[in-house]
């Protein structure tokens, strides 16, 4: 090929890529123009806010009760450790643990046979002892005996009686009896153990009825009387309850807490609560008449600050809060609200200050 028609073909090369850069830079500028005109029509048209779809309730005043719950242990009645009054050998346990007893009923026998035996002989000497009284008082109202004699013998009548006294105190120490109904709730001795005086020989709990016991703060102690009646709740039974009496109320603090003991009697015929089971007792200090309250879901913390929400002309207004008494899941309002105020109930932890709102 010819050098003239190398620098044709080149030539030719050259206008072929200036023609396809200015289509390129011509595709450009339309294409900018397009997207500024749709910019333009975009921004012409408003763009409608989402409203957010809330709950309301109408602040009303209403009465609240201002209840006060506070924890508590739960004892036995009765909770008794029976000793032995003497020494001896154990001679039969005749209940074991978990038995129900009455009033009298005996627990354990301790050197019995000795006893008995040293009854008997007590006894025996002081029948002995009358019939030589009264022998010697009918021969001495004959003038058959002096003075002297008759008062002997009226002086050992005297020291068997004695005798037969001690004897007897003897024999019932020696019989472990129940001082009230109970139960069993633990035996300390096996028969043919030798226990000394003091000895622990069983423990005795009567579970009929229960006591609890509360420490009461001083602010709130004016409100409890004896006899008050207040809810008792079993942390081992959720849902129920029991009914409690106050059964006293100290008259002076303790000097480490600050704080008053109350005890509350609950009947517990069904043996269902036991002594060591927690507790929480709910008691009436007052009614509120006319209060204003919130739920307590309604109440939102930020910052340490209380808040609430309220609509306004369909728009949400924060308002800061100063809470009181709480009644269940309902709270006083004490500075805040006011009655007539549309409170958000649901949906306040989505909305802000200022915030369109639908009421649904």
């Amino acid at each position: 090929m010819s050098t003239h028609s190398n620098g044709l073909w080149a030539a030719i090369r050259k206008r072929r890529s200036l023609l396809l850069l200015t289509l390129a830079a011509v595709t450009a500028i339309a294409a900018l123009a397009t997207c500024r005109e749709e910019s333009k029509t975009q921004a012409s048209v408003p763009v409608e806010r989402k409203k957010i779809k809330v709950v309301l309730e109408t602040v009303a005043p209403r009465p609240l009760s201002d209840l006060l719950i506070l924890p508590g242990e739960t004892e036995a009645l009765h909770d008794v450790r029976l000793s032995a009054e003497r020494n001896g050998r154990v001679e039969q346990v005749p209940v074991k643990e978990g038995d129900f007893v009455r009033a009298g009923q005996v627990i354990a026998h301790i050197d019995m046979q000795a006893l008995s035996a040293g009854l008997d002989k007590a006894q025996a000497a002081c029948r002995l002892a009358e019939d030589l009284h009264q022998r010697r008082s009918a021969l001495h109202a004959q003038g058959m005996i002096a003075r002297e004699d008759l008062q002997v013998a009226e002086t050992d009548l005297a020291k068997a009686r004695s005798d037969l006294l001690q004897a007897r105190s003897n024999h019932r120490q020696g019989s472990i009896m129940a001082p009230v109904n109970g139960m069993i709730n633990k035996v300390h001795v096996d028969p043919g153990e030798v226990v000394s005086e003091g000895n622990a020989v069983a423990d005795l709990v009567n579970v009929d009825t229960i006591r609890v016991n509360v420490n009461v703060p001083e602010l709130d102690v004016r409100f409890l009387r004896q006899g008050q009646e207040a809810p008792v709740h079993v942390d081992a039974y959720p849902g129920e309850n029991w009914k409690g009496v106050v059964d006293f109320v100290a008259y002076k603090a303790d000097p480490a807490t600050k704080t008053f003991q109350a005890r509350l009697v609950v009947a517990n015929a069904d043996r269902r609560i036991r002594p060591g089971m927690l507790a929480r007792v709910v008691f009436h200090r007052r009614t509120l008449d006319g209060a204003l309250t919130a739920p307590l879901s309604a109440i939102l913390d930020k910052s340490g600050e209380r808040l609430v929400f309220v609509e306004e002309n369909g728009v949400a207004r924060a308002r800061t809060v100063v809470p009181g008494v709480i009644d269940g899941d309902r709270v006083e309002i004490r500075q805040g609200l006011k009655a007539g105020d549309k409170l958000i109930v649901v949906g306040q932890t989505e909305v802000e200050d200022g915030a369109e709102v639908q009421a649904q």
